[in-house]
């Protein structure tokens, strides 16, 4: 089977709020839907990303230099394709957007080959499981947010089955962002699943400080606790001075960016973003070096390419998602045969490819390019 167009659309949704971190601002949920087509008439639609600023240019990309690179290619070629696609880093440009339009088209090429075959992309990577724990993403810091409403924001991931959540910190001093974080144990309870993301907000001292006022709260990790500009060295610095796992990965855009945080002892969890980085085939490479190193593979969002990434491997953690509807339409209602969560877990369906069903309407309405 051999491909003969390639297509995306660049969707931005308006949010009602402002779904900040620490160093960042969300006010709109935006993704990129991507329709590959064979000669024999098999058709793939996925969803990646959440570029807030580049998704126009994505789809210019995949339209007008990637698509012609590899229409007529096999859709069997998968390191063929991605090698072709990968050689347009070589030139001096914006590499990351770059990537995630590779990323859009690796997804959709490994949609076909499941679709073709009559497998799920889970079963195609290994298929370790059929299930898996899935946490949300949370503890934004919003104007006049309570301690109270950190607490009643965690009862209610529990209530929507959440094995745990991923709580933001960073944006504070490390005695106030380890008092809110006290409160989220408090109400999630003692067989919550509680992870802490500082978004690279803090220094190695401030970050240590932070860690040793949380250890006793029972933190399953810590992610990209320092900033981005020594990261790898100064998490290596962190890790050492406490016993609460060190997770990063999100931010690199390639499997050779995970190599170098592994050789820099800087993590124990690589959360490596499909989506990010160049998709399914790069993504392999980051889970074989983080197997042959003994460390866990998490995922940064994007639950709906996650889900058979994480089930395929036996050093999978978790998926994260955004519980809060308010915070992702397109999680919560574009892809309307979601599987349901039901104790902590997401249970994969037996569709072939991704298994993804998107509402045309949500994409007419909220297309931008």
């Amino acid at each position: 089977m051999h491909i003969s167009s390639i297509d995306a659309i660049a969707i931005d949704i308006p949010l009602t709020k402002n779904f900040g971190g620490s160093t960042y601002a969300v006010l709109k949920r935006s993704t990129v839907v991507t329709r590959l087509r064979t000669q024999s008439g098999l058709v793939s639609e996925v969803y990646n990303g959440d570029n807030r600023e580049a998704g126009p240019e994505i789809v210019r990309l995949i339209r007008d230099e990637l698509a012609p690179l590899i229409k007529g290619e096999s859709i069997f070629a998968t390191e063929r394709i991605w090698a072709k696609l990968f050689a347009r880093t070589a030139a001096s440009r914006d590499r990351k957007t770059l990537m995630e339009a590779i990323a859009c088209i690796d997804c959709a090429v490994w949609d076909l080959v499941g679709k073709a075959t009559g497998r799920g992309v889970r079963e195609l990577l290994g298929g370790f499981r059929d299930r898996v724990p899935i946490i949300s993403i949370g503890g934004y810091y919003m104007e006049n947010k309570t301690l109270a409403d950190v607490g009643r924001e965690m009862e209610a991931y529990r209530r929507a089955g959440m094995a745990g959540c991923k709580f933001k910190v960073g944006g504070l001093s490390p005695q106030q962002d380890a008092e809110r974080v006290k409160v989220a144990r408090e109400a999630g309870g003692p067989d919550f699943m509680l992870a802490v993301d500082a978004n690279r907000g803090w220094s190695a001292g401030e970050a240590s400080a932070f860690a040793r006022l949380v250890e006793p709260l029972d933190i399953r990790w810590f992610e990209e606790p320092c900033h981005w500009y020594d990261d790898a060295n100064l998490m290596a610095k962190v890790r050492v001075q406490t016993s609460i796992p060190i997770a990063a990965g999100q931010s690199e855009i390639t499997s050779h960016g995970v190599r170098r945080l592994i050789e820099a002892r800087a993590v124990d969890i690589v959360n490596y973003d499909a989506s990010e980085g160049g998709g399914v085939t790069d993504w392999r490479r980051a889970a074989a070096l983080c197997a042959a190193a003994g460390l866990a593979v998490a995922h940064h969002e994007e639950s709906q390419i996650a889900q058979h990434l994480i089930a395929a491997i036996p050093q999978g953690l978790c998926i994260e998602c955004f519980a809060d509807p308010e915070r992702d339409p397109v999680w919560h209602h574009m892809w309307t045969n979601r599987p349901p969560i039901v104790d902590g877990a997401m249970a994969l369906s037996s569709a072939p490819g991704f298994g993804l069903e998107l509402d045309p309407g949500m994409i007419a309405k909220y297309r931008v390019a």
